[in-house]
């Protein structure tokens, strides 16, 4: 249902009173803005609800606004730069102007948060651009001229989620009429200078070292099985709000002496690991910067990921969780770089392994992030999550915050236990949300670990359907429910959680810590190089790895332009690895001839074909 449409008007905000400067932009800025100029606006701009205090006027709620613009610098922010590049260099006005646009409704829809969701996400649609538009893109929902909600998009080139949520704190302490303490936290140029240092260079130095050592020797997708093809996949959000698991969550902790968010992290990651069959998780994780308290209230995009390899080949979850606070931190430590750089590295290795390094698992903990939960409410649509910073951004809000989870399609009837509230909220409630297109195969955010477990999940639906997505998460709180009690072994996952590991049939075969079908390789070996038979064969170690026979004819076929094709076609197959071995012969047996006879043919040349040549 909507009301009538609202008569929308434009105030031109003045402000005046900060500090011109100018100077290089940071890591985490330049990874976004290459992000930016790459991909379409709608998923790399980020967007936020604040919903507005009870009888806050429009003048005060904009007058906070402007005292935010003066008081951070990533606001007045702007990114020159010539035509045809991207920028190196950022400015701080000193004084300028933004607009609010005023949505004043006579009548708003029942879900009226959902309605200002829907206009911030509107705000999104168009691109920021760098080098004039102010960073916000603000919508102020009024009622009868009560202001209700600020709905805004933002340019992810100046804030990043985190940053969205100091801003609301902010504002609301502005509101509330208390007296901010001065910004101590590092401003954009600050963290440039620091970047710029000698300790700043070798913290970027290390983090390319630890990013190239698991691409180097992780799988090349966790993910790597039937039904995973695409680079990009729409997901419906799935809503967990589960007082059940916050109580088990919390009694993990003291049992252990773990935080809980590393014992939510270690329990999502030995979930991953089982259900995909893979001996570690490896997952990029946002937000991971600010645990430096310089940057914990810093409104900048400082979020860049950190890579987690979490390597789960140990016998219980006790064990497991021992080693994810070390492996956690130590991808932390390295999650600073300079992302031009990071991908260059990226693009070599990968060539050199033969490998597509896929980001396909994304999990985000914003529970501790300030505002991370607007005020007063349980759940409530306006709490905006960003699909990633070496990616594409901008997921949001939760559904069905009517409380009914039933009516926007929540599953678990069959589980009519797990649906009773409690004093604390839903023992264990699941809701279904808006889809959204994004580049990953399993994207979890964090919203809350107490007094309700409460988590946003995208999965997949060609690796999940309906009832496992569910099955899961309803895991997830099984598995911390078990770990309160005592320690789990790890081989017992699947009667512990319901959660089975991926059956991938004949033919998979792990190569290089990847999952791979030969087959697989063959058929995009051949398509890749316009019908070449092909033939690939796994050799008698790892080592070894596959070995790709080629039928050429008269093509002067090389395996440098054999490997460079396979490498080209190889987004958005996981399950593809490429041979260490290339064999060009000139003709392909016939269907009728023995096994093996592939391996007899006269060849004409062979080689790893690792050189770049195109």
């Amino acid at each position: 249902m909507t009301g009538p449409e609202p008569r929308s008007s434009t105030v031109t905000v003045r402000y005046a009173g900060g500090e011109e400067r100018r100077g290089p932009v940071t890591m985490g800025q330049a990874n976004m803005i290459r992000c930016m100029l790459r991909d379409e606006p709608e998923h790399i701009n980020i967007h936020a609800v604040w919903p507005v205090p009870a009888g806050t006027r429009t003048a005060s709620a904009i007058d906070a606004l402007r005292a935010l613009v003066v008081r951070h610098e990533a606001l007045r922010t702007t990114f020159p730069h010539p035509p045809g590049e991207a920028p190196r260099e950022q400015v701080v006005a000193a004084e300028g102007a933004f607009t609010v646009t005023v949505l004043d409704h006579t009548a708003l829809p029942r879900d009226a948060a959902r309605h200002a969701d829907a206009v911030a996400r509107g705000n999104r649609v168009e691109r920021f651009h760098l080098d004039r538009d102010f960073g916000l893109r603000i919508s102020l929902l009024a009622l009868d001229g009560r202001p209700l909600f600020v709905a805004l998009a933002a340019s992810h080139a100046v804030t990043d989620i985190s940053a969205l949520s100091v801003l609301e704190e902010d504002w609301r302490d502005l509101l509330a009429g208390r007296t901010l303490p001065a910004v101590t936290a590092f401003t954009p140029l600050d963290l440039a200078a620091e970047e710029a240092t000698p300790g700043g260079l070798r913290r970027s130095e290390a983090s390319l070292r630890h990013w190239e050592r698991i691409i180097r020797t992780g799988p090349q997708a966790m993910f790597a099985e039937p039904g995973a093809v695409g680079a990009e996949v729409e997901a419906e959000q799935l809503t967990l709000r589960s007082a059940r698991g916050a109580r088990a969550l919390a009694r993990v902790a003291e049992r252990t002496g773990g935080l809980p968010s590393t014992v939510l992290l270690t329990a999502w990651c030995a979930l991953v690991a089982h259900r995909t069959g893979q001996s570690s998780c490896v997952a990029a994780v946002p937000t991971s910067n600010r645990f430096l308290p310089r940057l914990a209230r810093s409104v900048n995009t400082v979020s860049q990921d950190a890579l987690l390899s979490l390597d789960v080949g140990v016998p219980s979850f006790d064990a497991l969780l021992s080693k994810a606070w070390g492996a956690a931190l130590n991808a932390y430590r390295h999650s600073q770089f300079d992302a031009v750089r990071l991908w260059d590295m990226i693009d070599a290795v990968t060539h050199e392994r033969g490998s597509r390094f896929t980001r396909d698992v994304v999990f985000n903990d914003v529970s501790t992030v300030p505002a991370a939960r607007p005020a007063g409410a349980k759940g409530e649509a306006g709490e905006t999550g960003e699909a990633g910073e070496t990616g594409k951004a901008g997921e949001t809000g939760k559904a069905g915050e009517t409380g009914k989870a039933g009516e926007t399609g929540k599953a678990a009837d069959t589980r009519p236990a797990e649906k009773a509230a409690d004093a604390d909220g839903p023992a264990l409630d699941l809701v279904r949300g808006p889809a959204q297109v994004l580049p990953t195969r399993v994207l979890t955010f964090v919203h809350e670990t107490a007094p309700l477990l409460r988590l946003g999940m995208w999965v997949d639906p060609a690796l999940f359907p309906p009832d496992e997505a569910e099955g899961f998460l309803t895991g997830l709180v099984r598995l911390l429910e078990a770990a309160a009690d005592g320690d789990v072994p790890l081989s017992a996952l699947t009667a512990v959680t319901g959660v089975r590991p991926v059956e991938r049939g004949a033919g998979w075969t792990r190569v290089d810590g990847s999952w791979v079908s030969p087959s697989e390789v063959a058929r995009a070996l051949s398509g890749a190089l316009g019908g070449v038979p092909a033939h690939v064969v796994e050799g008698a170690s790892d080592e070894e790895g596959l070995t790709a026979y080629l039928a050429c004819g008269d093509s002067p076929l090389t395996p440098e332009h054999a490997h460079t094709a396979l490498m080209d076609s190889l987004p958005g197959r996981p399950g593809v690895l490429a041979p260490r071995r290339y064999v060009i012969v000139r003709d392909a047996p016939a269907e009728t001839d023995p096994p093996g006879a592939w391996l007899r043919q006269p060849i004409l040349r062979e080689g790893a074909g690792r050189d770049r040549h195109r």
